[in-house]
């Protein structure tokens, strides 16, 4: 179950809700680029787990997967169905777009209430060579990151930047028009140092969760765990904090734009694509038991 909901959650959310979102990357990331990663079960890439943590981490992830498919995925086939009402009507607005992106944000609030009792256990039995480990990892990602997304020119950045937009966004469409690669490129431009700000934002929550671990033994550390994984936004740096709703009207803004200047068969190549990822997602075992 776990490979399938991976499988159809990751390219369907990730890519339509993303350009709805893009000021909010790291937190739909959190959420979406891989279900596993909203649970932090992503710090499985940052730290050494001995046996007996490592079996109990698999046990709880089966867990709150079976929840996640048998109670959230009901409510994601509604959203994709209004998704492709949305499409089909030619009412891709900033109205419209804000109701998703809202829907979208309630999901992963609902997910991050869920699992924090269970990070919380797996945090709170990390002995200090852990913890230590971890930081060590998150100094290394937020470095790799900086050399990759901003120790590079500027136009650079927004080179890139524009390319990771059409290659998420050409599943869904097929082939973009000229005027729709000129309108991404105009898009990407606009955000200008956008990276730095989001890394930057990335090491802040990183040095946060440094910060509640050297307290993981208290009993403020599960509300703390809670506000780290559900309330986000208020540890945001407030340089991120203040481009927070502007970037998020941009990229709202890109996808009337592109949806505006979409063919016939781009609309229905969509179309297509939607009906596809809700019927993968019907079919799987955990709805149909």
């Amino acid at each position: 179950m776990y490979a399938s909901l991976c499988k159809y959650l990751r390219p369907f959310l990730l890519v339509v809700v993303a350009p709805l979102l893009v000021v909010a990357c790291n937190r739909i990331d959190l959420a979406y680029r891989n279900l596993d990663v909203l649970v932090p079960w992503s710090l499985n890439d940052y730290l050494s787990m001995n046996r007996q943590q490592k079996t109990w981490l698999n046990q709880q992830l089966k867990q709150q997967l079976a929840w996640h498919c048998r109670t959230q995925l009901p409510e994601y086939l509604n959203w994709i169905d209004d998704v492709r009402q949305m499409v089909t009507n030619d009412q891709v607005t900033d109205q419209q777009l804000q109701l998703r992106t809202q829907e979208a944000k309630q999901a992963i609030a609902q997910v991050a209430e869920q699992i924090t009792p269970s990070a919380a256990q797996l945090l709170r039995g990390m002995d200090d060579e852990q913890v230590r480990e971890m930081r060590e990892a998150f100094a290394s990602d937020i470095s790799k990151r900086q050399a990759r997304f901003v120790k590079t020119p500027l136009a650079e950045q927004i080179e890139a930047r524009a390319a990771r937009m059409e290659k998420r966004l050409t599943p869904w469409l097929g082939e973009l028009s000229a005027q729709q690669q000129s309108r991404i490129q105009a898009w990407s431009q606009g955000l200008g140092e956008q990276n730095r700000l989001w890394i930057a934002n990335r090491a802040n929550w990183q040095a946060h969760l440094s910060a509640a671990m050297d307290q993981r033994t208290r009993d403020t550390f599960e509300p703390r765990l809670k506000q780290l994984l559900k309330n986000r936004e208020s540890l945001w740096t407030p340089e991120y904090r203040q481009a927070y709703q502007r970037t998020e009207q941009q990229a709202r803004k890109l996808l009337v734009d592109l949806m505006a200047q979409s063919s016939t068969q781009q609309r229905q190549h969509l179309d297509q694509k939607l009906t596809q990822v809700r019927k993968d997602l019907s079919e799987l075992k955990c709805l149909k038991g």
